[in-house]
């Protein structure tokens, strides 16, 4: 069965044993509205629907259009119905920033790092007219990495 999101943008092709006979809420995949769906206040949308295949794509828009605003004024008529019914399933937005994705992030700024270095040091020689003190940064850096080392070994070895 084809479901339109109230909004116009989209239609939905769903299964009709998805929808119990009470009703249940649901999502636009493309607005993000969500509204209460009842499978016997809607099934003149499916006649609507068989009788408007043979017609032309923008005749089609035209109807559902039509079926929207209705469905809307209806359910500006039926607002408290809707207000007191519980959700039958619950939308939660998830977080973009996990911990998985945290220490992925991590992992790549390391890498990244380790190949820069890698990189400086082997074209080291080419790179010095261009960055004098390339050097002194990196051997700066390299024995910044030994005492790091060695103060996690101490702290290792004390407990």
């Amino acid at each position: 069965m084809i479901i339109s999101c109230p909004c116009g943008k989209k239609n939905f092709e769903i299964d009709a044993n998805l929808i119990p006979k009470e009703g249940r809420n649901l999502q636009c995949g493309s607005c993000s509205k969500v509204w209460f769906y009842k499978f016997e206040q809607n099934s003149s949308d499916l006649k609507i629907q068989e009788k408007t295949k043979n017609i032309s794509e923008e005749n089609v828009k035209r109807k559902i259009l039509s079926d929207v605003k209705k469905s809307i004024l209806n359910n500006k008529k039926d607002n408290s119905d809707i207000q007191n019914d519980k959700a039958l399933v619950k939308y939660e937005k998830k977080s973009k920033l996990s911990i998985s994705n945290f220490i992925g992030y991590f992992l790549v700024i390391v890498i990244s790092f380790v190949a820069l270095i890698i990189v400086l040091d082997t074209f080291q020689a080419l790179l010095s007219p261009i960055f004098p003190n390339l050097e002194l940064i990196l051997f700066n850096f390299y024995e910044t990495l030994i005492d790091i080392y060695l103060f996690i070994k101490d702290l290792i070895r004390q407990e």
